[in-house]
């Protein structure tokens, strides 16, 4: 028997739900359980209409996590991506119609001809939920960067609407290129279903811009999420040393980076005296020191009632920070499970648990179930 509960820990995909403890936060009681540990730095993730969890890998696959911890061998046909640095699988999101279409879409860090980039990629789920199908690039945020594989950014939300579709690009660790209007770099970007541009985008048809921008300015976006109460558009970014931000993405704003910032360089140097002025978006909520925001997700669910209206942020300091949001503003906040391990992502699945994914070579699909 102790050989049989020791392999259940230790091999990937076997159904095991492991407790770690109680936690009473603010408005919720519940318990952290170990869901699956096994996967390769977990870094994006979406439910099914049935309750399996869609997760990527960042070093290139896509699995489907069932609710009872049973999970499915790697997906045929995910592209090859450039899984270096903090390059490679990264965000998947559902089409907000896909239970009948099957669509989704995914970013990933792409190695071009002119050097890696991120790339949006919109595919199907086959019917067997083994593979993808059709699956086309949609948009690659060039300029390509022969050096470096960092700040790729590639968060995707589904706007309210159903129609368009919002992308976050990081600037590559260059910082002039999020205030470049000819750079798709450092911006949150604006499509159609069928990956056009649409007409009432900002910049469209302005000399020298492309016209996917949304808004610009930003450094490493690493969250977004629409606020169901409002349809609103969130956005979680890193800053350098402190800074990072928490935004009310707005048509044509410029978020500021590197004109504008609570940042100091690493090395503690000055990237900025503005801390605001005029022209430039302050953001809701700045860190400093760092937070190290990831993934974002608003809660809306009937396990948990206390918490419904707040916005989840993954920390990859190590920590579940909970936001609470009245007419798009922050009103509180609430810092949770301390020290477990770096968070990358937060999800919640139909029956409103919600689900974290813990960036490490044996990452985890935590799972809080209230009590």
């Amino acid at each position: 028997m102790r050989y049989l509960l020791l392999l259940a820990l230790l091999l990937p995909g076997c159904a095991w739900a492991q407790a770690e403890g109680v936690v009473q936060s603010e408005r919720a009681r519940f318990r952290v359980t170990t869901l699956l540990r096994g996967l390769e730095n977990p870094w994006g993730g979406a439910f099914l209409p049935d309750g399996r969890l869609l997760v990527t890998e960042r070093p290139g696959r896509m699995r489907l996590l069932a609710p009872d911890g049973t999970l499915s061998r790697p997906l045929d046909g995910v592209p090859a991506v450039e899984a270096r640095g903090q390059g490679g699988l990264l965000d998947v999101a559902l089409a907000p119609d896909f239970a009948t279409t099957r669509e989704i879409w995914f970013c990933q860090a792409a190695l071009t001809n002119e050097g890696a980039l991120t790339r949006f990629v919109r595919a199907r789920l086959s019917a067997d939920a083994r593979g993808l199908e059709a699956v086309i690039p949609v948009l690659d945020a060039t300029p390509g960067q022969t050096r470096g594989r960092n700040h790729f950014g590639c968060r995707i939300a589904f706007a309210a609407d159903g129609r368009h579709v919002f992308l976050a690009t990081g600037e590559r660790y260059e910082r002039d290129r999020a205030q470049r209007m000819n750079d798709l770099g450092g911006k949150i970007l604006r499509l159609t279903r069928d990956g056009g541009i649409p007409a009432d985008n900002p910049f469209v048809g302005q000399a020298g811009a492309r016209g996917e921008i949304w808004s610009l300015g930003h450094r490493n976006p690493q969250g977004l999420a629409i606020n169901p109460a409002t349809g609103a558009v969130f956005e979680a970014e890193f800053g350098a040393r402190g800074g990072d931000e928490v935004n009310l993405i707005e048509r044509g704003r410029n978020y500021g980076w590197p004109l504008v910032t609570h940042s100091i360089d690493y090395d503690g140097s000055v990237i900025s005296e503005r801390r605001s002025a005029p022209g430039f978006e302050d953001p809701l909520r700045a860190w400093v020191p760092s937070i190290n925001p990831s993934g974002i997700a608003f809660y809306d669910g009937a396990a948990m009632p206390g918490w419904r209206g707040s916005l989840l942020m993954a920390g990859l300091s190590g920590q579940l920070i909970r936001l609470g949001i009245e007419n798009n503003r922050i009103t509180s906040e609430e810092r949770l499970l301390p020290r477990i391990a770096r968070f990358r992502h937060v999800v919640v699945s139909p029956d409103g648990r919600v689900h974290i994914l813990t960036d490490e070579r044996d990452g985890r699909v935590l799972r809080l179930d209230p009590l």
